[in-house]
């Protein structure tokens, strides 16, 4: 009686601890980068989920070896990254990163239109060279091979332009804080003074309507690979000839021609995607505050901007945004007033137009099917002409066709008879064809329609230097 007791705790014991067993591990022995000429591998092991000596389950290592290759890849530092495991033992493995830097340096010359995006320019404004800024812009990424980027640019045209900007990603060992600074400065003859009929209207002069600088200091703190938070401290100027203040009379709190501030805004971010330029798996939240002390003429505003990725096959996802953005105005002012149809408050089939008011917020949904992808073949040269095609990247191309819609309400507290939009539903739908390829180049082809009538196509993206 008493061995079969014993028999049966025996069991007992055995069937309790199994779930208490210890995984099956690796433990990471080396980490060995190669290809990285300039950029130090500090930068690079600061992307990955494990270092040297981490113990990993062995059913997560592929995971991890995948988010690792993402993060380092979202750098926008190479061109390609990929990540193999060498096994030295049953328990122990050393991870192998190879990467194909970018090209850092670029003096480029700068041509680019002033209006809100492409669209508006070249049809509401018949493309005009009137409205186009050009010089030269001098960007260097990866600086000193920490990350950090230099931008210097001299530019005239429409706005005569000076700009200073460096910025720093890691001042600590352990990586967590960075800093930056920036300066520019610029004066135009021309400038929107007016929204009638939900579009810009501009006043132009001979000579300078407006002109002001702007310098800000930020600081950044990242705790871990997802999380970024930042704090922004500025001070500018802005002045309107005595032309635009007859134009336009609240374009400046008080119907000032002058206006100074002094400014702060504390932002924080958490993005997990596969690729940040164009996303097909992930999510992100981003919240900004942002406060300007004038005087009597203080400004508060808050935006909270959320994305949303999902697969939902190898070719084809699904994507989601909401973007809030709200404003406390404490002067009613014409530049404050803005909300829709600027910065990232852009809804597709909305492109020439533009809303004011207090808050707007929008969502978009889209769905996505790659059609296929395209490489260049390189051409063989000879002597020199074959090495610089030897150390050209791959121009690899992918095309996605997409479906989407987009809601949005602008609310107002004081809005005008000639506005058709604010405190209503908005409404646009569309199909549209996008181009992603090397640089993080993303252009975005589309026909969309709006609740007016509206139809047309519209083109928007760009390139990252």
């Amino acid at each position: 009686m008493y061995k079969g007791i014993a028999l049966l705790g025996v069991f007992f014991l055995f069937f309790i601890g199994m779930p208490f067993q210890t995984k099956a591990q690796y433990t990471i022995n080396n980490i060995r980068i190669e290809g990285n000429v300039k950029t130090k591998p500090t930068i690079i092991l600061r992307e990955l989920p494990y270092a040297v000596g981490s113990n990993i389950p062995t059913d997560s290592l592929s995971i991890l070896n995948t988010l690792a290759q993402q993060q380092i890849f979202n750098t926008s530092l190479f061109n390609d990254v990929l990540i193999a495991t060498a096994f030295i033992d049953s328990a122990h493995i050393d991870i192998q990163i190879k990467v194909s830097e970018r090209w850092y340096f670029f003096p480029l010359p700068y041509f680019r239109w002033v209006d809100r995006n492409f669209n508006e320019w070249w049809s509401a404004q018949n493309h005009s060279l009137d409205r186009v800024n050009y010089g030269m812009t001098l960007k260097q990424a990866n600086a000193t091979g920490n990350n950090d980027k230099l931008t210097v640019g001299l530019i005239t045209g429409y706005s005569q332009q000076s700009v200073l900007r460096y910025q720093f990603p890691y001042l600590d060992k352990k990586m967590h804080f960075g800093m930056g600074m920036g300066w520019q400065y610029f004066a135009q003859k021309e400038m929107n003074t007016a929204t009638r009929f939900d579009k810009q209207v501009f006043t132009k002069t001979r000579s300078n309507i407006q002109n002001g600088y702007r310098a800000n200091v930020n600081l950044l703190y990242r705790p871990n690979l997802f999380e970024r938070h930042s704090l922004q401290i500025g001070f500018g100027k802005l002045e309107i000839s005595d032309t635009g203040l007859l134009a336009q009379p609240k374009y400046l709190p008080n119907y000032a021609k002058s206006f100074s501030y002094v400014d702060m805004s504390l932002a924080f971010s958490k993005l997990r995607f596969d690729y940040n330029a164009y996303p097909t798996q992930g999510n992100s939240n981003e919240f900004s505050i942002y406060h300007r002390f004038s005087g009597g003429n203080n400004l508060t505003s808050f935006q909270l901007r959320s994305i949303v990725a999902h697969k939902i096959s190898p070719s084809a996802f699904l994507y989601f945004e909401n973007n809030t953005q709200a404003k406390i105005l404490s002067n009613r002012n014409y530049i404050d007033s803005r909300v829709m149809g600027y910065g990232t408050m852009q809804m597709n089939g909305l492109e020439y137009y533009v809303i004011d008011g207090n808050v707007g917020s929008f969502i978009k949904a889209e769905v996505h099917h790659k059609l296929g992808s395209f490489t260049l073949p390189k051409k063989i040269g000879i002597g020199m002409i074959d090495k610089i095609n030897k150390n050209l990247p791959v121009m690899k191309y992918n095309f996605w066709l997409k479906a989407f819609t987009n809601l949005g309400y602008v609310y107002s507290e004081r809005p005008t008879n000639a506005s058709k939009l604010s405190n209503t539903l908005l409404r646009t739908a569309g199909i549209g064809l996008d181009i992603i390829g090397i640089y993080d180049l993303v252009i975005k082809i589309d026909y969309s329609m709006n609740q007016l009538g509206d139809k047309g196509v519209y083109l928007r993206g760009g390139i990252n230097f």
